[in-house]
């Protein structure tokens, strides 16, 4: 039997838009085992009642791809998903997914593929690269695929992650559809600047520069019209304790990195509450291991 947990991810954390990622430690875990039937799932927890059952099931297809590029089939293959990340709301339940199969159908075949493949794998199957990294990593990762496909990892910050989860869902396509094909210069003068202090607060723990390394011009301006109340909370947040925050991945999730968890997750959800959003907020840590250090074989 095969087992991995995979934790999920923040990506485009701050203005590192399709560039830098966070693992959190909420886990998605799946157990593999041979079948006498072709193919059997079976789904507790998140997404219970919208997660495919069958070959269509996004953590079946990327078992298969690890097959697939070492020529071979599987046989049969008995799935248990037990999902904790909540489904299309910015915090990398589809990276979680692709991540748990590559790896599942790795160890199954007795590791044939190191973790540079199983990247260009994810992110093949992702399009993108700084939701899967942090997934197959752990930590704080920095991904780039001009030229070719990078990766690096940042130290991880020792703070709390509260997250505010609205009850609505934004799939990331509708989210690519609403960005512009050009952005004013200045916006991406101003990214560059707060990405660089973004990295300074991360790699010398001076957490005060996240006020301004966490803010973003490149796609929360436009993001944010998904999102009732972005401001308000965004503000909030801050003026509760939060040394940084921002939309988690597409959204709608909203993050903060912070000292003081409680205080923050109940101005957020207070703040949201105003503008007619239910929330569930998750107070949380950054994870440091991902999914290629969670995968046990019995």
């Amino acid at each position: 039997m095969i087992r991995v947990r995979v934790p999920a991810t923040s990506a485009n954390l701050g203005p590192g838009f399709d560039a830098i990622g966070v693992a959190l430690s909420i886990f998605n875990e799946v157990w593999v085992e041979e079948s006498d039937k072709k193919l059997e799932i079976e789904i507790f927890g998140e997404g219970t009642d919208k997660i495919s059952k069958d070959e269509n099931n996004l953590v079946y297809r990327s078992f298969c791809k690890v097959f697939e590029r070492v020529n071979k089939s599987p046989k049969g293959i008995r799935l248990v998903l037990k999902n904790e990340i909540p489904l299309s709301r910015g915090l990398g339940s589809s990276s979680a997914a692709i991540v748990a199969g590559l790896v599942a159908g790795n160890a199954y075949l007795g590791f044939p593929l190191n973790s540079e493949e199983l990247l260009r794998m994810a992110v093949e199957i992702e399009g993108h690269p700084d939701n899967v990294a942090p997934a197959l990593f752990g930590g704080v990762t920095i991904c780039t695929q001009t030229p070719k496909l990078r990766c690096a990892k940042l130290p991880v910050p020792d703070l709390d992650v509260v997250l505010a989860v609205p009850d609505f869902e934004v799939k990331t396509a509708d989210a690519r559809k609403i960005l512009p094909k050009e952005v004013p210069f200045e916006d991406a003068k101003a990214n560059i600047a707060n990405v660089a202090f973004l990295i300074t607060a991360l790699c010398t723990k001076r957490y005060e520069l996240l006020e301004i390394g966490m803010q973003d011009r490149l796609h929360q301006p436009y993001r944010s019209r998904l999102v009732p109340g972005f401001y308000e909370v965004l503000e909030s947040a801050r003026l509760s304790g939060a040394l940084g925050v921002a939309l988690s991945g597409s959204g709608p999730t909203m993050i903060a990195l912070t000292k003081s968890p409680q205080a923050v997750a109940k101005a957020m959800e207070e703040t949201f509450k105003e503008h007619g959003v239910n929330v569930k907020t998750l107070i949380t840590r950054p994870q440091e291991k991902g999914a290629l250090e969670l995968v046990d074989v019995e």
